[in-house]
């Protein structure tokens, strides 16, 4: 028997040459979808017949009303570690088993501060205007030596991202819920007294969280309004620990420098959504963990889960 296995959400349409599919070339079939199914009735219709599935990070849910609906699905597979939208309970109901693969924090540490420093510099404002004809210098940049850089979540890479400010000569402050003086003392970086002491106090902040009940929706109209006016918001982590009406609200009015945003409320991002459009905004389509390095080891160890799996011996179990 020859399985069939669909890899979703291959937009650059790499994901069978990035890594070496050989080892179960011989017994599986591998379908990319270049295209994202939108909704779970597209989703069902697209996978009803295959074996196994390919899924990148959290962007496609897999509840209980899809996985009842694919009853010759048997093996999941999701990069990274973690995954928030798929139903382990279901998923062994319906006799799927539920594998991850490895994840690099090195990537969003890079794109975090591609962002910032896009901001602060005026990067895609002064290319624009270069390679269109327009003023020769129009931005003043704001500076990042000597100014304050505010961490909320010091992790594998808001840890990183501290390590890039203090050797631009910035000063490093951090908080979350659960975070101590002594994690941030390894760090190198100050233990702000409070989440609104960091917001009030710094001039760029950078979230690094993962999204729980209690970091949804963190960072709301409240707390954007204790930032400068001059200050800046990277968000490289989730959407919603960042209210999106309330963000679209600072950036329309000016109350921020402003933003710099990989993560959406919804992905891809419909045409006439209005972060497309917001002022002070750079913003990228969910490119964090978009390099070639990971996508070689997601897909390479995609390859070893379905070779174990085929095997009887399944690896990296989740849920």
């Amino acid at each position: 028997m020859r399985f069939r296995c669909a890899v979703l959400d291959d937009f650059q349409n790499v994901a069978t040459t990035v890594a070496d599919w050989s080892p179960v070339n011989d017994r599986v079939e591998v379908v990319p979808f270049t295209e994202h199914f939108a909704t779970e009735d597209e989703l069902a219709a697209a996978l009803a017949d295959f074996d196994i599935v390919v899924t990148l990070r959290e962007r496609v849910p897999f509840p209980a009303s899809l996985l009842d609906r694919l009853p010759r699905l048997k093996l999941l597979i999701a990069s990274g570690m973690r995954n928030s939208v798929i139903d382990y309970a279901a998923a062994r109901a319906n006799g799927v088993t539920v594998c991850g693969t490895e994840s690099s924090s090195t990537p969003p540490v890079e794109l975090t501060w591609a962002l910032l420093l896009g901001l602060a510099r005026g990067i895609v404002t002064e290319n624009n205007a270069l390679r269109t004809g327009g003023p020769w210098q129009s931005t003043v940049g704001a500076d990042l030596h000597g100014r304050r850089l505010g961490l909320l979540g010091l992790g594998k890479i808001g840890s990183r991202v501290a390590q890039v400010g203090l050797a631009f000569g910035m000063e490093v402050a951090a908080w979350s819920q659960n975070l101590t003086k002594e994690r941030a003392d390894a760090v190198g970086v100050e233990l702000a007294a409070s989440k609104e002491d960091l917001l009030a106090s710094a001039d760029f902040v950078s979230v690094h969280l993962a999204l729980s009940d209690r970091t949804r929706g963190l960072i709301g109209a409240p707390e954007l309004a204790l930032l400068k006016p001059t200050a800046y918001l990277i968000n490289t982590s989730r959407a919603a620990i960042v209210d999106q009406d309330a963000l679209l609200t600072a950036l329309h009015e000016g109350r921020i420098a402003g933003a710099g945003v990989d993560v959406f409320d919804i992905e891809p991002l419909p045409a006439d959504h209005p972060m497309r459009s917001a002022p002070r905004l750079l913003a990228t389509p969910h490119l964090g963990y978009v390099s070639r390095a990971n996508y070689g080891r997601y897909y390479g160890q995609a390859v070893e889960a379905i070779e174990a799996y085929l095997a009887g011996r399944p690896v990296r179990i989740l849920g």
